[in-house]
């Protein structure tokens, strides 16, 4: 088995990753380093094998609460996402809701003019009948006070013409009549009253 297999089975995803990359950087250096009048001293692969420990170190410390502060803020966005999705929803029914308003409001609107137009068609009717009503009433006193004032004229003229007459009658009377004619009808009056 090798030494890949053997990391690859003990680390996993990023881990394996970082400790393959270490490992070759390792490598690389000692590599370049190797022969002589070389520069690569003990402590320099103490160094390298010191940032590849922290590196590693780092990696199982820092995975899991990183992986958890990537999981909360995705989680974070996703329940934004279902937020705003259930506003957008609730803005949608609130829109159709109020849509629906409006079509009641206008059908509700056309009904009311409708009624009103209605109910004045009916208060004309009614104002015109009760016009025609006192207008008939109207003409019908008018006809009674005619009537009246002619009667009353008719009255007074044959009144006037009586008078007249009886005037005409008195003078025909007293023109034709005589002293003696006159004694004469005295005396008949007084028999009929003394008897």
């Amino acid at each position: 088995m090798k030494v890949a297999d053997i990391l690859r089975k003990r680390f996993t995803g990023t881990t394996f990753l970082l400790v393959v990359l270490s490992l070759c950087v390792v490598d690389s250096v000692l590599a370049a380093g190797g022969g002589g009048g070389s520069h690569w001293r003990a402590t320099d692969t103490y160094k390298v094998m010191n940032f590849a420990v922290l590196a590693i170190a780092l990696v199982f410390l820092l995975k899991k609460p990183v992986s958890q502060a990537l999981n909360a803020r995705i989680q974070g966005i996703k329940e934004q996402l279902e937020e705003l999705e259930s506003q957008k929803k609730a803005a949608e029914d609130e829109l159709a809701n109020y849509s629906e308003k409006l079509a009641t409001l206008e059908g509700e609107a056309e009904t009311i003019v409708a009624e009103y137009v209605r109910q004045g068609e009916e208060a004309k009717a009614r104002i015109l009948a009760e016009a025609e009503k006192t207008a008939g009433k109207l003409e019908e006193q008018a006809k009674k006070n005619i009537e009246n004032e002619f009667n009353k004229a008719k009255e007074d003229i044959q009144a006037e013409i009586i008078d007249k007459a009886l005037l005409k009658a008195e003078e025909i009377i007293k023109s034709k009549i005589s002293d003696e004619d006159q004694i004469s009808l005295v005396d008949e009056y007084l028999d009929k009253v003394v008897a």
